[in-house]
């Protein structure tokens, strides 16, 4: 069986002609509309949101001009991401849960550097979607990366 990531219909309305899509790291999983039965700490790598055009209007109004974050609307069950392999039970050994560190620190200096404006192109839509709800998510979930930063700040 493939567990692997694929590309999923939009997760607000489950229409298969998709648009755009915002990737997230592992923690915000917690977030999402029935996010609370997927155990994140066994994704790997990013995780993919994907939204139909109309939806795509909404969630950037909402993102840009509201300042509300879409993740708790989304449905988890229309994320797309990796888990590790179930090897434990196949070979009785346990696989050392993924690090997630690396990947919220970039997902976070990324977000920052196009919140800030430091970029070569002046950030597009999605690109500012997806760097304020990064940052809203590490925050609200106190990822050790936001709480470094609110510390030195």
């Amino acid at each position: 069986m493939y567990t692997g990531k694929t590309e999923k219909p939009c997760c607000l309305c489950e229409r298969h002609d998709i648009d755009h899509r915002i990737d997230l790291p592992p923690r915000a999983i917690q977030q999402l509309k029935h996010g609370e039965a997927i155990a994140w700490q066994d994704v790997i790598g990013e995780v993919s949101l994907y939204f139909c055009e109309e939806d795509w209007e909404t969630v950037c109004e909402l993102v840009l001009e509201t300042g509300m974050t879409p993740l708790p609307r989304c449905n988890a069950a229309r994320a797309s991401f990796d888990l590790r392999e179930d090897f434990e039970a196949f070979t009785n050994r346990t696989k050392d849960v993924p690090d997630h560190q690396p990947i919220e620190e970039r997902f976070w200096t990324d977000s920052q550097r196009i919140l800030a404006g430091n970029t070569e192109y002046p950030p597009s839509d999605r690109e500012l979607v997806q760097a304020r709800v990064v940052t809203w998510a590490l925050e609200d979930l106190e990822a050790p990366i936001a709480r470094e930063t609110a510390q030195q700040g």
